[in-house]
Parts: structure tokens; sequence; C-alpha cells
């Protein structure tokens, strides 16, 4: 018998590439992790790893067996929900986690949970504010039921099988700038604010790498001189003049005295809404990319 609990060890090292990694993830032990998926080897009765240097690879095997181990996680967790998924009159109901990056979870997906508290009361919806890059790891690993990400600008973005995007929105990216800069409708070239000072999110968030690509296809690398974990304080670094910075027009909250300006050559990001592919149909997930559909932004789509 294959150990569901170490079934999803194995799934987390597929996704999160290291034991360190899913010891982090799961609250316990490298070594505990090493352990576990040891003993799921002899298991399984096949040869699912190998060392490269210190870390720990999947073979062949591993990888088909941590593929098929999402599978039965995920049927597992749909006998569940189907169970708790539907009250008494046979409408969605339960508990579900939907993940959002900032500017998504501070507008319609708060819209979209107070539409489902109305329409649906047994259904309960907790958001996780999450940066894009941080989304779809966590909706593998099913911290997330459902998640609200962007690709970026260039519309890469990961491609899995497993996972299925329903599209909501097109948000276009603009310079802001101070307000002192008041927009004159005409379409900025970014070159010329390569001798700009530039704020941006910490390296590895969606922004960090929109901005320092955007910049770099204009000819020139940015000077960025400041880093914050969220919008607000970066907006109130752009509204004192200290500095310049992209961002979706969704993300640009009017409580900050700045100004946005069209971009000479358009970028936009596409906002989509996430499930693994095994758990769209269950009656709370589509209720919820119902309700996401309809608060989303309008514009663009």
């Amino acid at each position: 018998m294959l150990d569901p609990w170490r079934l999803k060890l194995l799934g987390d090292l597929a996704t999160l590439g290291t034991v360190r990694a899913v010891a982090r993830a799961a609250h316990l032990s490298p070594s505990t992790v090493s352990q576990q998926l040891a003993v799921l080897e002899r298991e399984a009765g096949a040869r699912l790893f190998e060392r490269a240097g210190r870390r720990l690879r999947l073979t062949g095997a591993g990888e088909a067996l941590a593929r098929h181990a999402r599978a039965i996680l995920d049927q597992m967790d749909a006998a569940r929900a189907e169970l708790a998924a539907l009250d008494d009159a046979g409408a969605p109901a339960g508990r579900i986690t939907v993940g959002a990056f900032t500017s998504a979870a501070n507008t319609f997906v708060l819209a979209a949970a107070l539409l489902l508290r109305r329409r649906h009361p047994g259904l309960r919806v907790d958001v996780r504010e999450l940066d894009p890059s941080e989304s779809l790891p966590a909706l593998r690993r099913g911290d997330c039921d459902v998640v609200v990400t962007a690709d970026l600008f260039d519309g890469s973005s990961p491609v899995d099988e497993d996972v299925r995007h329903t599209s909501l929105a097109t948000d276009r990216v603009v310079l802001v700038t101070a307000a002192s800069a008041p927009p004159s409708g005409a379409p900025v070239d970014l070159a010329s604010h390569a001798g700009a000072v530039w704020s941006a999110e910490r390296p590895g968030t969606w922004t960090h790498t929109l901005i320092t690509r955007a910049c770099r296809r204009a000819g020139f690398e940015p000077d960025i001189g400041a880093l914050f974990a969220s919008y607000g304080p970066l907006l109130a670094h752009v509204e004192a003049g200290l500095s310049v910075t992209l961002l979706p027009e969704l993300a640009v909250d009017p409580r900050y005295e700045v100004a946005a300006h069209p971009l000479r050559e358009p970028l936009q990001r596409r906002i989509t809404a996430a499930v693994r592919s095994t758990t769209a149909s269950r009656p709370p997930l589509t209720a919820l990319l119902a309700a996401l559909t309809e608060t989303a932004p309008h514009r663009g789509r």
C-alpha cells in the first residue's frame, strides 16, 4: 500500500525541487522527509530517486509516480469535498481557499467573496495574498483551491496540463510617476526615463521581473533604488517624487497622488483564475469561478 502522506511529500518534491524546500512546506526536518521518501521507495518497489551532488532527483519512475500521486490525492480530496460541497438544499457549501495577487485581492476577489456570501451562505471563501510567482506552486501543493494569477507582458507563463485556466481580464501596464508630472495623454517612451531612479517590489516578484525585462527591452538597465514588500510604500515613494515605476493599471491605487502614463510600446498582463483540472468541476469551485468572472474588471477583455 502506498501511504497518501508520503505521496504528498513526493508530489511536493517534484514541485519544489529540494528536500529542504519540502521540509519547510511540510513543517518537518529534512532528515524526516528523506526517511519518509525512502519508506515510500520501498513501498513502491521501484527506484524513485537518484543523487545529483547533494540533491535528490526523481528518476523516470519517480516522476511517473509523482504524476499519479497528484491525481490520487486530488481524487481523495474530491471524495471528501463531494460529501461536504453541497448543503441539504443542494447549494454549494463548505470552505475553499483562493490565492490572489495584491491588486486583485484588494478589488474584485473580495467582491467575489462578498457575492458568494450573499448567494451561498453555507460556502466560506478564505483569501490568501500571493505573488503571481507563488500562486501556481501553491495551487499544485493544495494550499489553495483556486488562484488568481497573471502572466508577464510577453505572455510567458508555465504550461501545465494538470491546471485549467479561466480568462478573467487583461490589464495594461503603465508608467507611474509623481502627480507633478500629469499625464499628457500621449504614450511615453520608456527609454526617456533611462536616467530615472526606479522602485519595485523585491527580486523574484512579478513587478520586479516586469520592470527589469521591460527596461532592458527599451535598451537600458533600470537603476532600482527602492525595494518594497507591497504596493503601498512603493506608491508613496513614487508620490514623493523619489522614483518612477511600472505597474498594471489595476494596481494604481487612487488614494496616492500619482500619474499613470500609457506606454508607446503597449504592455499588458493576462489575468486568469487557475484550478487543478481534477477539481475544476466541484460545485464550490465552479461557483467561485463564476463570481470571479462576474466581478473581474471588464476593460480589455
